[in-house]
């Protein structure tokens, strides 16, 4: 099972990222901005995502990934923290990106 301290590890691999809270929960933030953070129950991680892209992502994802009524109609979604570190840091990229200003996202390489 994924730790906070497992996610961060992850998340330090991207410019910009730093800690710090989301209505009071541990998150990241790049450049200010939310894009990933435990969820109140800290059994998942919420990350953002394209809300056009969400239905395919929990349809093809549904072992790890998963919504509740809270996140209907938003770009978000929930990772399970039992989730490999490979698809972790998947979603946190994807998050990131979403997050992130162009000036700093053209900067990483998705090789």
């Amino acid at each position: 099972m994924l730790s906070w301290e497992d996610i961060v590890a992850l998340a330090r691999e991207l410019p910009g990222v730093e800690e710090g809270t989301s209505y009071g929960r541990p998150a990241l933030l790049v450049k200010g901005k939310f894009f990933a953070a435990l969820r109140t129950n800290p059994d998942a991680l919420v990350v953002k995502c394209d809300l056009d892209e969400k239905p395919l992502l929990l349809e093809a994802r549904p072992d790890i990934l998963f919504e509740t009524p809270h996140y209907h109609g938003y770009g978000a979604m929930l990772i399970k923290l039992d989730a490999s570190p490979d698809d972790a840091r998947e979603f946190l990229v994807d998050s990131w990106l979403i997050a992130a200003p162009k000036t700093l996202a053209k900067q990483i390489s998705l090789d």
